[in-house]
């Protein structure tokens, strides 16, 4: 099947540093919108020269497969790119090169123009450094020009390319470095993922960092919840679309596995970019066994939709589960139940809702 040219501009636009993308109308899901004005949210990513930071920005953001990432060069001094988030929303992202030079030029010379205005600082510490005490120098640095410039960003801290490290002692390294970052965070507070370009570990983090950008969340959460029970699915998972970081969920059963929502980002992005290489598009998926059945399909112009089922007999509906939000006011529920033609929501509900109407 085919994706739309909505997403192949989007997967475009993303892929350049400096590339400002032309904004398009806000889009929506489960009766939440963007705001109608652009958002720009200016996001940092520094990091000591070879710790990671490119390479994870180009896996996310520029549909890079982690293997590819070895023939990026180094950032020289900040590199700018503009990433086009569930369609209004704008990540000003500053790559700022880790060379000792370009550090001490942002801490003086460009201090106001590299710390003013930050929502996000994303710190990237290579967990194998031999520099560590520099390494937490630049970082304490950094931390003191965003309180003066940006008092009210959010700090993250990814201790990358975990893989380097022994399996056994993964857990004890990442714990006393996330105290040590959590002590001279203060008074500010940060929060602390392990993360390696080769595993899952790097959607965990990049998901929960966009999370804290994306406006009204409560209220997706919300209507998502309401989907959610309307359907009797035992979990739905909402994802944008181009990077397939996951922006929401709804739990209505206990799941197993705590690392589910990376693994399946990590899974279909590397299944999305392995159709592309062979001039195929992904639209949609089903997996079933004999105890649940998912579904992931393309929900909005910006999101895709993951559905968890018990029922492995159920079947998704024949109009898909594209759902234009246009279509679907968000206090209509009750209406679209009673007309169930109004739109493919409607539909939706009306085939998970009724057994005899699925064949």
């Amino acid at each position: 099947m085919e994706e739309s040219d909505s997403e192949k501009k989007t997967e475009k636009e993303n892929l350049g540093p400096g590339v400002q993308p032309p904004l398009g109308e806000p889009e929506g899901s489960l009766g939440w919108t963007m705001p109608n004005a652009s958002m720009k949210k200016k996001v940092l990513l520094m990091g000591k020269s070879g710790s990671g930071k490119t390479s994870m920005r180009s896996i996310i953001f520029a549909n890079y497969i982690a293997r590819d990432t070895r023939r990026l060069g180094t950032t020289i001094d900040v590199e700018h790119s503009h990433v086009r988030f569930l369609g209004n929303l704008v990540l000003n992202l500053w790559d700022c090169g880790g060379q000792d030079t370009f550090m001490e030029n942002y801490f003086t010379s460009q201090r106001d123009n590299i710390f003013r205005n930050v929502e996000v600082l994303i710190y990237v510490f290579d967990v194998e450094s031999r520099e560590l005490e520099k390494d937490m120098h630049y970082y304490q640095s950094c931390l003191e020009a965003i309180l003066q410039n940006s008092p009210e960003a959010k700090i993250f801290c990814l201790v990358h390319k975990m893989d380097l490290v022994q399996e056994d002692q993964r857990d004890l390294i990442f714990k006393e470095r996330e105290e040590d970052l959590r002590r001279l965070s203060r008074p500010l507070e940060c929060s602390c993922f392990r993360t390696s370009i080769w595993d899952e570990t790097l959607y965990k983090a990049w998901s929960s960092i966009v999370y804290q950008l994306i406006p009204n969340v409560q209220q997706l959460e919300m209507n998502l919840r309401n989907f959610a029970e309307i359907i009797e699915a035992d979990e739905v998972l909402l994802f944008e679309r181009a990077t397939f970081l996951v922006i929401s969920h709804y739990q209505c059963k206990e799941q197993r596995d705590a690392h589910r929502f990376e693994k399946i980002s990590n899974i279909i992005k590397q299944f999305k970019l392995s159709c592309s290489k062979l001039a195929a598009s992904f639209q949609s998926m089903e997996v079933r066994n004999s105890n649940f059945a998912a579904f992931i399909d393309i929900f909005t112009s910006n999101t895709y939709v993951m559905v968890v089922m018990s029922d492995p007999s159920i079947r998704p509906p024949a109009q898909g589960w594209y759902c234009p939000i246009e279509l679907c006011p968000p206090t209509s529920i009750s209406n679209q139940e009673k007309a169930p033609s109004a739109c493919p929501l409607a539909n939706l509900v009306e085939a998970f809702s009724k057994p005899s109407n699925i064949n």
